[in-house]
């Protein structure tokens, strides 16, 4: 299972990704975590990224899902290959070199979760906090979405306090750890 949380910045998506994998953990699934690449990048990121460093991001992206995947049941990322593209579009337009790359990889996700722009970005110290870039680029991610015929669980803006629960139910995950009984009654 390969779950991706995307969406543009500072919408939620790495709570998220934090509350599905200690989920995944309670009922004894073992989860890597892929952590947004960008924070990552030797390179310029946000408007004043480049063509280098949002193919840089791109493929670190795929490097730590593949490592992930050897190493766990379930990975759960923060960001996919189609949001991470969507801020490479949105500088420098869309490549044809990239797009069957972007496409094929689209496919190896269980589910892609469409996170909405709910609240305004907040001040991290790496991600912008231009509502205008934000509002760009999650508009960037749902021309992609359609672009490529990605399937995505879209989440309601209102119900943020839901979200995670949702997506559980979506997955069909159950809700609870499976527990075994220690003392039978019957012993």
């Amino acid at each position: 299972m390969k779950v991706a949380f995307i969406g543009s910045h500072g919408v939620g998506k790495t709570a998220l990704c934090y509350g599905l994998a200690a989920h995944l953990k309670r009922i004894d699934i073992s989860v890597g975590l892929v952590q947004e690449v960008a924070r990552d990048c030797p390179m310029p990121i946000n408007r004043e990224t480049t063509l280098a460093a949002q193919s840089w991001i791109l493929h670190t992206q795929i490097a730590r899902e593949i490592a992930a995947a050897e190493k766990n049941q379930a990975v759960v990322c923060d960001r996919s290959v189609l949001d991470n593209y969507a801020y490479l579009v949105h500088r420098v337009g869309r490549r044809k070199s990239l797009d069957p790359m972007v496409e094929e990889w689209l496919a190896g996700y269980s589910l892609l979760v469409k996170v909405p722009i709910w609240q305004r970005p907040r001040f991290d110290g790496v991600r912008a906090t231009d509502v205008d870039f934000q509002r760009e680029i999650d508009g960037e991610v749902d021309r992609l979405v359609s672009a490529f015929g990605a399937d995505c669980f879209r989440l309601n803006p209102r119900e943020p306090d839901a979200w995670i629960g949702r997506i559980i139910k979506h997955l069909e995950l159950p809700s609870e750890p499976p527990q075994q009984e220690l003392f039978p009654e019957d012993a």
